[in-house]
């Protein structure tokens, strides 16, 4: 594992909590991958003061990358789960530098809007769902 300093990987960056690497097929050029050296399924697993870490981190990547490449814009990705393409059961945060007509077009919004009245009850839900939370 790339993040323990196991397996070839061409590192861009790293400090004692999270190492930053290139993918073996980057989206773009500068396409950039940011892991916890601890071990961590998915975001969803994190705990708070891991990811104010990898936070500083993916900030400090990112940074790094508009400087060096000077890209028109960027997208912070991470995938939990098979259904949202995770592929590497280790938390990572893609840190995917853009250009206008670049390679991957546009990712958002979708062509069609959810309805009004499904986006008020999800809301409802997840409020419900975060009260008491810490």
């Amino acid at each position: 594992m790339i993040a323990r300093g196991v397996g070839a990987a061409d590192v861009v960056w790293e400090d004692a909590q999270a190492i930053a690497f290139f993918p073996d097929t980057p989206a773009v050029v500068g396409h950039t991958l940011v892991a916890p050296k601890v071990h961590v399924r998915d975001f969803w697993k994190a705990q708070p003061s891991l990811t104010e870490g990898l936070a500083v981190a993916v900030l400090t990547v990112g940074k790094g990358i508009m400087s060096a490449l000077q890209p028109d814009g960027m997208n912070l990705i991470t995938s939990a789960g098979e259904a949202a393409s995770q592929t590497v059961n280790h938390l990572h945060l893609h840190v995917v530098p853009r250009w206008e007509n670049d390679r991957i077009g546009r990712i958002w919004p979708p062509d069609r809007p959810l309805a009004e009245q499904v986006k008020e009850d999800v809301a409802e839900r997840i409020r419900a769902a975060l009260r008491g939370q810490p």
